[in-house]
């Protein structure tokens, strides 16, 4: 006969550290969401809603008996590591769940086909958000996430935005899932918490949704025909990029522990999302540009440099002035990212997921 594990109880969270990488929660232009003319991609929307209602993962967010253990064993630069890896996707899906449970509320007498499909995206964030909650309770803390919904800053994104930073989300989150998961299907030696178990189905939700966004997208001509929809599909495809760049480089140490190495990990997560976008975009970026990657990875280093000026004890004034040329030398990278020759996503159609 077995006893139960008796855990401690876990302590409520209620603020997160603010960097310039912390995840945010974001509102919109609902009434410019709720009279989309989304015609051109209706047959498709009703099928995808058809596969949402059918709810293929209902039975697969469960807690079983794998995860009735301690985690006392998991201590150090793993522990902290990984709690804050935990923390930071807690935080992301909560928000995704914040925005799509909004959207479906106040566009639903305008749009019920939207609505619906808003919601039981919201209902696979915030399947996921607890699930990622729960785990961090294993390890004696969890997020108030009623709190930050009351006290958190909105950011507004006009839809278009919404539209194209959310399906680059969903896509890029199916690509660090599954990447992972295949990895550690490998190498389970480097399996330490029975999570990494539920990422092969949650990367599915995740490649679900993006699917969601590109119908949706493509139903938006002026988001893929013409020059600003180039302009703007460069804009995000680089700004994800180089936020997920500079994310799995600060987080080298959880990487580490489940055997990645950290900047290869994330050059295959960009280059897969990247191929995955031309079915959306009318461009790409063009990821075996020699000076790609090397200047993404320059600006983790100015990154890291500016946190070191930030933690200094030097006065607020001496640390801008030594910041600025660090700011400037990350613009500039970026910037040379921006622009380089692009790849016409019309002629890569045949890139297959």
């Amino acid at each position: 006969m077995t006893s139960a594990v008796i855990k401690p109880q876990s302590n409520k969270k209620k603020a997160i550290k603010e960097t310039l990488l912390t995840p945010r929660f974001y509102t919109t232009d609902f009434e410019a969401i709720a009279s989309m003319d989304i015609s051109s991609q209706e047959d498709e929307l009703r099928a995808m809603l058809i596969e949402m209602k059918n709810d293929y993962n209902r039975n697969h967010f469960v807690r079983d008996e794998d995860f009735e253990k301690t985690w006392d064993h998991v201590d150090g630069e793993t522990r902290a590591a990984f709690i804050e890896f935990l923390e930071r996707s807690c935080t992301s899906e909560f928000s995704g769940f914040i925005l799509f449970k909004e959207i479906s509320r106040r566009i639903k007498d305008k749009n019920p086909l939207l609505a619906e499909i808003f919601n039981l995206m919201a209902r696979d964030e915030a399947r996921h958000a607890g699930f990622l909650n729960k785990a961090m309770s294993d390890f004696n803390i969890s997020l108030d996430l009623g709190y930050l919904t009351k006290h958190r800053v909105y950011t507004f994104f006009k839809p278009e935005w919404i539209i194209y930073a959310v399906y680059l989300s969903e896509k890029i989150g199916y690509w660090r899932y599954i990447l992972m998961y295949r990895h550690l299907e490998k190498n389970p030696d480097y399996q330490f918490y029975p999570l990494f178990k539920k990422f092969e189905h949650w990367c599915q939700d995740e490649s679900r949704h993006g699917d969601i966004f590109n119908a949706l997208l493509r139903s938006q001509k002026s988001m893929w025909q013409g020059w600003k929809a180039k302009l703007w599909a460069k804009f995000f495809l680089l700004s994800v990029f180089a936020t997920h760049t500079l994310t799995v480089h600060e987080r080298e140490d959880f990487y580490q522990s489940v055997g990645l190495d950290a900047q290869e990990y994330d050059r295959q997560v960009i280059i897969k999302t990247n191929q995955t976008a031309a079915k959306a975009f009318p461009v790409i970026l063009d990821t075996n540009n020699p000076t790609f990657f090397p200047r993404l990875e320059k600006c983790n280093e100015y990154n890291i440099k500016l946190q070191k000026i930030g933690a200094s004890q030097q006065p607020q004034f001496i640390k801008l002035i030594r910041k600025i040329p660090i700011m400037v030398a990350i613009f500039w990278n970026l910037l040379c990212l921006y622009l380089l020759k692009s790849q016409d996503a019309e002629e890569l159609r045949t890139v297959v997921l």
